[in-house]
């Protein structure tokens, strides 16, 4: 493993482009998987919409994107992730990267009992945020299959800051994926 810190990211932090305009050290290690944690979206983030988090759930697996990290950077990301407002900063959790047998200590993030609601549910932008980097790091087809299926609400202010800056991101990718998929004439 590199020097610095190890993140699992779960959510919208899984896209690298979305980690490194938080985290400009964040570099990608691979697809993970956390045992014994369920992901769902009870956090309830300050737009009213429902956020990722994982809960400790006996048998079930959550799958992310282990990242390294300078420390500095940790900082910066727990202020992104509402540290101590919301997200819990979990430390020494043994994430397994899909290539490996033996697990990795990393940090992550989880809402605490008290910040939990049920019933709510993601913004559209920020749930297309989390299938693309699923997608971009090859986590399992079903899983993404399964974050697919999640049902997810369109923002209804259209000129929200995270949302334009998701919506950039997105759009940039797209053109990227346009541009390498486009035919080279000679």
């Amino acid at each position: 493993m590199p020097d610095g810190r190890i993140y699992f990211a779960y959510g919208s932090n899984m896209l690298s482009e979305r980690l490194l305009r938080r985290c400009p050290s964040a570099r990608a290690l691979g697809p993970a998987v956390l045992e014994d944690h369920a992901l769902d979206f009870a956090k309830p983030g300050r737009d009213g919409s429902g956020k990722a988090t994982i809960r400790a759930t006996p048998g079930a697996r959550v799958f992310g994107v282990l990242f390294s990290l300078e420390p500095g950077d940790c900082d910066l990301l727990d202020g992104f992730e509402g540290r101590g407002k919301g997200y819990d900063r979990i430390e020494g959790c043994a994430v397994r990267m899909l290539s490996e047998r033996k697990p990795v200590s990393a940090f992550t993030y989880m809402a605490p009992p008290a910040f939990r609601v049920s019933g709510l549910s993601p913004f559209d932008w920020y749930h297309d945020l989390i299938i693309a980097g699923a997608r971009q790091h090859g986590l399992p087809e079903d899983h993404i299959a399964w974050l697919e299926g999640i049902a997810a609400i369109t923002d209804p202010q259209r000129g929200r800051a995270t949302r334009r800056e998701a919506l950039d991101i997105l759009s940039s990718l797209a053109t990227e994926a346009c541009l390498q998929a486009r035919p080279r004439t000679p």
